[in-house]
């Protein structure tokens, strides 16, 4: 009879919408996984819905360090630092990787702390306008594309275990440095973040906008009801990489107001948005099946395949386990 296959332990750290929904795939995959928040209140809604969550940061780290588990940061930027300290000091050789929604800053941080050989970044690419616990789904990453670091520096050990979580969530998984995931996610999460605000803004100056207000509206201000704290943080996290991209949104306004004035088209920007998004509706993401992690290149094949639209479905082959 097969001896069923191991998973490894889960600890999350921050039990918000994205850590929360994590715990909960994670146990609903069959793993053992446990929880930290550092919040009361959220620690004990978790505690009421049946799932292993403390207060007790050194707690969760020692036990951590004891199962030799998976250690997820999915707090947001200003935290990290003090987190990464603690971690260090209880639970240093534990895998480790992150959910944030930028990769060079994160990475800089655990460089900094010196757990940087433990360390494959990632970034789910889900999420709603709630925060906390309660706006939690273990069903949140079924489907979503979830970026997994091929850095230079990373262990093929560490970047399968991080690839065999992300898949137990029911996620695609797309490789890709964190310099090029900071420049992707500048132009397809942060510039929306901050166009929705200000369409927001705009909208709210003018005194019938609110009661005519539907779908495009609506759609186009979604992420507009997301925590501004963590809006903030992300967007700052990023701002070498947002910057050119803002600089890019506000140059084709620029055009388009130019034409308006002039009391001609805004033909250019309509036809080359709409093909833009045309493109992006007949994507192709074709799944990558050859690569064995571990061997020669294996990062930069990996980056050049999610660099062409490539993901990933099922688990690898690791060039020290049989083919």
């Amino acid at each position: 009879m097969a001896r069923p296959e191991f998973k490894t332990p889960v600890c999350v750290l921050g039990l918000g919408l994205i850590g929360g929904s994590l715990l909960r795939a994670a146990v609903a995959s069959g793993r053992d996984a446990f929880g930290y928040n550092r919040s009361v209140e959220g620690a004990q809604a978790a505690r009421f819905d049946g799932f292993d969550a403390t207060t007790d940061l050194t707690e969760a780290l020692t036990r951590a360090a004891a199962l030799e588990a998976l250690i997820v940061l999915a707090v947001p930027m200003p935290a990290l630092p003090a987190l990464l300290t603690h971690i260090g000091q209880t639970a240093p050789e534990c895998p480790l990787t992150d959910v944030t929604s930028v990769k060079g800053a994160v990475l800089d941080e655990v460089t900094a702390a010196g757990l940087q050989t433990r360390f494959v970044g990632g970034h789910p690419m889900t999420g709603t306008a709630h925060s906390g616990w309660a706006a939690g789904d273990a069903r949140l990453f079924v489907g979503a594309p979830w970026v997994i670091s091929v850095d230079d520096h990373v262990d093929p050990t560490v970047w399968s275990t991080v690839l065999q979580l992300a898949l137990d969530c029911g996620s695609v998984v797309v490789p890709a440095r964190s310099d090029e995931h900071d420049a992707a996610a500048a132009a397809i999460s942060h510039l929306p973040h901050l166009l929705a605000e200000a369409l927001a803004v705009t909208a709210a100056e003018v005194p019938l906008a609110f009661a005519l207000a539907a779908g495009s509206f609506r759609d186009g201000t979604r992420v507009a009801g997301s925590a501004p704290d963590l809006v903030r943080a992300m967007c700052q996290a990023n701002a070498d990489q947002l910057l050119p991209r803002v600089d890019r949104a506000i140059e084709l306004l620029a055009e388009a107001r130019e034409s308006l004035a002039n009391n001609d088209s805004v033909a250019d920007l309509v036809e080359s948005g709409h093909a833009a998004r045309t493109r992006y509706d007949s994507f192709s993401r074709p799944e990558i099946v050859t690569v064995f992690v571990g061997a020669e290149n294996w990062r930069r094949e990996l980056a050049a395949a999610g660099r062409a639209g490539g993901v990933i479905r099922s688990a690898l082959p690791r060039l020290d386990t049989p083919r």
